[in-house]
């Protein structure tokens, strides 16, 4: 009986000193680098890792970055010194950079980081993590890797961060090559997932409890499904909007210079679809435009906008008749004129958006802009910004009071000090007064008040 006592015991002493392996995912970016950090988590868990709550827990730390603002490549940057005193604890630390890398950045990175690699390569990550160190990045556009990995890592079952609202990318990459931008270069050329695959996660995720799905491309609206290409982007909403479930349907990023009349329709019927729209402009000057290589004219992008306000009163009800609309827009890009800028501003006073990104020009590595003089001072482009963000401000709260004493239907994301904050059909942010969690379960909410940049409500009673 001894003897098996001390067998028991060296057993249970050996498990008890075997070290759980953590790792810990930084994200920056889109919702395309989210959608990936989901499939990098569920790698690292099949592996045998388990999820850090904080940095100094993690045996491995990775870092999924952003290039498109040079903002976001800093605070990868303003990583590098809180790894080094990571390692004074944990010698055997190791970092992972990951996501949207230039080549320029990834000379410099090599100093920081144990492994770069491309996204793509996800499904080899479990046999090249057996190194000590490997940095790997050839070009995205190169025909023998992309022959070679494509979009093959999609089909790796995310871990979604959250079960209610799920990220479903439709393809990857980007064949627009608008001047500033970096995208296709570091994320390759348009690569589309086959519309049986997207559909097959659509319906998994709503069975398990999705009330949200997010359709996720740097261009969705030049979708074809590479099984049958008759299958574009609208065809492809119809067939999510029609798989059984109570769930809303959002998606980004479309592109104007190809927004078919046949998508607007779509967009329109589709009840599940949200009335919510993501339709960058940049710039509200035809030569700059033209400059960014964009593809299309300030008029065309207004009777777009037009034709999709339209669309929706023909085809909608109550608060749903008016679509949300938000823009992407850069200002101070490479020889805008004072000028050129206000026709900029008489854009957004004519659109008036519910929402704004408003981004001040840095150059890219690698792109057209960046060859272009950068003419124009940082004080001005905050001038600038600031004059945008007013304008936005004021159409915004406009918008926004349409809401105050109507019932409007909310998606809780977070809950903190007996309020709920989470997002409204049409995209806006809502703070509601509850003594219960319901994150992820869709409310009712009487909205009471307006600011520029979210709503006030209580949840209606029944």
């Amino acid at each position: 009986m001894y003897q098996k006592f001390l067998v028991a015991l060296k057993k249970a002493t050996f498990c008890f000193i075997v070290k759980i392996m953590k790792y810990f995912l930084i994200t920056f970016g889109c919702q395309m680098n989210k959608s990936d950090s989901e499939r990098i988590a569920r790698v690292l868990e099949k592996m045998g890792y388990q999820k850090a709550s904080k940095e100094n827990e993690a045996d491995l730390i990775l870092v999924n970055m952003c290039s498109v603002r040079q903002s976001a490549v800093d605070r990868v940057y303003g990583l590098a010194k809180k790894f080094k005193k990571l390692r004074t604890s944990n010698i055997k630390l190791r970092t992972v950079l990951t996501g949207c890398i230039s080549k320029r950045d990834f000379l410099k990175f090599e100093n920081f980081f144990d492994f770069i690699l491309p996204i793509k390569t996800l499904n080899l990550w479990p046999e090249i993590l057996k190194k000590e160190k490997f940095h790997f990045l050839p070009d995205q556009r190169e025909k023998i890797f992309v022959e070679k990995f494509g979009c093959q890592y999609l089909k790796i079952k995310p871990k979604y961060e959250k079960n209610f609202s799920v990220f479903i990318p439709i393809s990857t990459g980007c064949n627009n090559f608008c001047s500033f931008c970096i995208v296709p270069f570091v994320r390759g050329p348009l690569i589309c997932r086959d519309h049986n695959e997207i559909l097959e996660e659509a319906k998994e995720a709503i069975k398990n409890g999705a009330k949200e799905i997010w359709l996720l491309g740097q261009n969705v609206n030049d979708y074809h499904s590479p099984s049958d290409p008759s299958i574009n982007f609208a065809k492809l909403l119809k067939m999510v909007n029609e798989i059984n479930g109570n769930f809303w349907i959002r998606f980004t990023s479309p592109h104007p210079k190809n927004f078919s009349n046949e998508l607007i329709e779509t967009m329109a019927k589709c009840q599940k679809v949200t009335p919510y729209l993501n339709l960058p402009i940049q710039s509200g000057d035809d030569e700059i435009l033209k400059r960014m290589n964009r593809g299309y004219t300030v008029k065309e992008y207004k009777n777009l906008v037009k034709k999709i306000r339209k669309s929706f009163r023909k085809y909608r009800k109550g608060l749903e008749k008016e679509i949300a609309i938000s823009t992407d827009v850069i200002v101070g890009f490479p020889g805008e004129t004072k000028k050129q800028f206000q026709n900029t501003v008489k854009l957004f006073k004519e659109i008036k958006f519910d929402m704004a990104y408003i981004a001040q020009f840095s150059p890219r590595p690698g792109t057209v802009a960046e060859r272009m003089k950068d003419d124009v001072p940082k004080k001005e482009k905050e001038r600038r910004w600031k004059i945008l963000t007013e304008i936005l401000r004021e159409n915004a709260l406009e918008k926004n009071k349409k809401f105050i004493g109507k019932e409007i239907e909310v998606l809780p994301e977070e809950y903190e000090n007996e309020f709920l904050i989470g997002k409204s059909r049409h995209h806006k942010s809502v703070k509601i007064s509850s003594k219960i969690n319901l994150i992820g379960n869709f409310v009712k909410v009487k909205i009471l008040d307006a600011m520029p940049w979210g709503l006030k409500g209580t949840i209606s009673k029944a």
